[in-house]
């Protein structure tokens, strides 16, 4: 293993000896708790949504699916502006804060909305762009508080702390349906005075400004916003994370088409992403570490085929009991989420310059949202002109186009690694792919 990592560009040095090389940064762990919070509250609302927008109100599978793939667009654009303005003076954490407290806003939009589908629409839409904001700049204060070899690890543990929140969530907003008789007032409340408690810990415990480590490859001069785009790596890992995100069909539709196949309760609903949550939680640290040791390449293609296992599952003819179904799929879309999520970031981190950092990773997240908007506006209008059968045939198709693309794309070399044992030190850098 040793003989065959070293070489590559894309798999850090082993870890420095000592208590240092082994302790996930403070920073790390601060932004890990702010997460688990946040994610209690908007999961909270996440997990009901669907229902309460489909069953609820009315909306059809394309309708809905239209609404989801707007604003996440939108929150991808509105990306960009907030990882370009984190990049400015060093304004990670305000601007993270910014997009924080927005998504708590977002849950009292809800309320006073009633049933009004304006103001349905202009509370996720808040919602998806305090999301869209703070994403970069959260990401990129990992980037610049670990070590390079380590990345993988950090955004694992983060990830998982993360993930954690999203299992606590949907408990919750179960919890709230049943004890207040389906009252989803009561859940909007409950996750807004949630997300003000994440607000409050940003503030207390993330620290401002961060000491970047020693960038692996030297930092572009004359390149200031979204100067990545100028790197050929950096163009790869975007153009293979897009073409992979546009095969991508959104949670929301998976535990819907569970839903119908298996003709759950509407009660049990906001249970369903537990599964996943729960498999994501437990392989995500796991997951980042491999990436460290084998390359953050491959992890990332095969999180992808776990998701076309996903496609495939719900297009078997299983009978029996629904577990047979609801096990396999919920445990492979857990397994999709820990090898892509985070591990996308650690490839992609050490491309960039530290004072572009923010911004070129709000660029990666942008054209990888844009992409799966894309995608769930295709899968809802499929789903509603074909039917649910003919639209996840479709799915399945393109996501194995897209893997094929995605190896393809992808640098199996995309940046230079310490040299091993002699921290901070540069292997001369290598344009191959």
């Amino acid at each position: 293993m040793y003989l065959a990592t070293t070489g590559r560009r894309d798999t850090p040095a082993p870890p420095r000896s000592g208590g240092a090389g082994r302790r996930v940064p403070g920073t790390v762990l601060a932004l890990g708790t702010v997460s688990l919070v946040t994610d209690v509250s908007s999961e909270m609302v996440t997990a009901v949504l669907p229902l309460y927008l489909v069953l609820g109100l009315g909306l059809s599978p394309l309708q809905f699916g239209f609404l989801d793939g707007l604003f996440n667009g939108a929150a991808a654009i509105v990306r960009l502006l907030g990882g370009y303005a984190a990049d400015r003076g060093r304004g990670h954490k305000r601007v993270a804060g910014l997009g924080y407290a927005l998504s708590a806003l977002s849950r009292i939009g809800l309320l006073l909305a009633g049933g009004a589908t304006a103001g349905i629409a202009a509370a996720l839409a808040t919602d998806r762009v305090g999301k869209g904001i703070r994403t970069a700049p959260r990401d990129a204060l990992i980037t610049l508080s670990s070590p390079p070899e380590a990345l993988g690890r950090s955004f694992g543990v983060h990830r998982a702390m993360d993930t954690t929140g999203a299992l606590l969530g949907p408990l919750a907003a179960f919890a709230l349906l049943w004890a207040t008789a389906d009252a989803y007032d009561a859940v909007f409340v409950v996750s807004f005075c949630v997300g003000l408690l994440g607000v409050l810990l940003l503030v207390l415990y993330v620290p401002a400004h961060q000491s970047a480590p020693p960038p692996l490859i030297p930092a572009p001069r004359g390149r200031k916003a979204f100067g990545a785009l100028h790197d050929p790596a950096f163009r790869r890992i975007l153009a293979a994370a897009s073409l992979l995100g546009a095969a991508t069909v959104g949670d929301a539709f998976v535990y819907l088409l569970l839903q119908q196949r298996l003709d759950l309760p509407v009660s049990w609903f906001p249970l369903l992403p537990l599964g996943a949550a729960a498999c994501y939680l437990l392989l995500a640290i796991p997951a980042g570490r491999i990436a460290d040791r084998v390359g953050r390449r491959l992890p990332f293609l095969y999180g992808h085929l776990a998701l076309l296992g996903v496609y495939a599952t719900l297009l078997a003819p299983v009978g029996g009991p629904a577990l047979l179904l609801l096990v396999p799929v919920l445990a492979l879309l857990g397994v999709f989420y820990a090898t892509t999520d985070g591990v996308l970031m650690a490839l992609a981190g050490p491309v960039l310059p530290a004072d572009g950092r923010a911004a070129g990773l709000a660029v990666l997240q942008t054209g990888q949202a844009l992409a799966r908007m894309l995608a769930a506006a295709g899968f809802g209008a499929a789903w509603t002109l074909w039917g649910a059968g003919p639209a996840l045939w479709a799915a399945l198709s393109a996501l194995l186009v897209a893997l094929v693309g995605g190896w393809a794309l992808l640098p199996r070399n995309p940046v230079d690694a310490p040299a091993p044992g002699k921290p901070g030190t540069q292997i001369p850098e290598r344009r191959t792919a």
